[in-house]
């Protein structure tokens, strides 16, 4: 089993919709029984003593208009435990790849680009041709611009494991 975890500021927009629409994909190739897919956050600004958030309503309809539900996601936080549990953990953008390693534990030289060159760790665009951040609705409001860099950037994430021949 492939084990994906989607990371994000605050898992309620661009990681809980790589989440979905990559459980979407996979289901659709008829792999759902080869991937356990969640998302979590790099910061607590949408966890509240325990309790997360759900998906935030503009990315929840957006997904909607495409036909994917998120109903009962709420935002996790990204643990340490996350680096042994998960094969893959693809950041949504540049500021989130200085927190991962951080928060995973791995801050050793030697230990980053060994999860660079495994793709152990990773941002979600890397798997396209246009290396960078997934744009950030947060910021700009543009729910679509996001929901296209998601679905390239999995679709170019699927593409590479079947390219590794692991699915």
């Amino acid at each position: 089993m492939i084990k994906v975890l989607f990371v994000c500021h605050g898992n309620i927009c661009r990681s809980p919709m790589a989440e979905f629409v990559f459980k979407k994909m996979v289901r659709e190739a008829g792999l759902d029984k080869q991937f356990h897919i969640e998302s979590r956050a790099t910061h607590t600004d949408e966890i509240w003593n325990g309790q997360g958030s759900p998906v935030y309503p503009p990315a929840k309809a957006k997904l909607a208009e495409v036909g994917i539900s998120c109903s009962g996601k709420t935002a996790q936080l990204l643990v340490k435990s996350d680096y042994k549990d998960y094969d893959y953990i693809i950041g949504m953008d540049t500021e989130n790849s200085r927190w991962m390693p951080r928060i995973l534990g791995r801050t050793s030289t030697s230990q980053m680009e060994e999860d660079r060159e495994s793709r152990k760790i990773s941002l979600l665009m890397d798997y396209t041709d246009r290396p960078g951040s997934v744009a950030d609705p947060w910021y700009t409001r543009d729910f679509e611009a996001t929901y296209r860099d998601v679905v390239e950037g999995c679709t170019g994430f699927l593409k590479y494991l079947q390219d590794k021949g692991l699915v």
